[in-house]
């Protein structure tokens, strides 16, 4: 009678499946928390139909300003910006703020007649009506401030380069105030 002894290679292709499983294992969960991190960065520029505006990528920092006035029209789309138009003394000015899920993250109220102080990127549509691709919003009744874009014109919304998404009271913050920077008038 044949003694059946533990087969060595048997035993070795075991272990090496086993650490296979584990490494896969660790590796998907691994990918899994940079997944919305990923999936924020891939957002493509497309041009808005009615304007000809490039999304997200049509800020230019040399045409930033502030305009001030009230909110109507507040449209939040399932895909593409959030838009409103703002009605101030001089013109008015369509606002083109974040994609609809930063826009819902940040809790951002504004509804009809609400004032507000954008500041952001002009520029003429080709509908020849005027626009802000915003950067930062102050609800002037609560004097909450909004930040849609770092100071170059980044959207904060695909992580990355400024690392800013949402906290720590410093530009880009939703708890950031105007104070210091080119609105002035050093609230906090």
């Amino acid at each position: 009678m044949a003694h059946l002894l533990p087969n060595k290679n048997c035993a070795m292709i075991r272990g090496s499946r086993m650490t296979k499983a584990i490494l896969l294992l660790f590796l998907c969960a691994g990918l899994s928390m940079f997944y919305p991190l990923i999936s924020y960065a891939q957002d493509k520029d497309i041009v808005l139909p009615e304007s000809g505006i490039h999304y997200p990528g049509g800020f230019d920092a040399n045409t930033v300003g502030i305009v001030q006035g009230r909110v109507y029209q507040f449209s939040q789309p399932e895909s593409g910006p959030v838009r409103f138009r703002i009605d101030s003394e001089k013109e008015n000015y369509t606002v083109i703020a974040s994609p609809s899920w930063y826009w819902k993250d940040l809790g951002v109220k504004i509804p009809d007649g609400t004032e507000v102080k954008v500041r952001g990127s002009k520029s003429l549509g080709k509908d020849g009506k005027l626009y802000v691709i915003g950067q930062e919003m102050e609800v002037l009744s609560t004097k909450k401030v909004y930040a849609f874009r770092d100071d170059n014109g980044y959207p904060l919304w695909k992580g990355g380069r400024s690392g800013a998404r949402g906290s720590g009271g410093a530009f880009g913050s939703p708890q950031h105030r105007f104070g210091g920077g080119s609105m002035g008038k050093g609230r906090r």
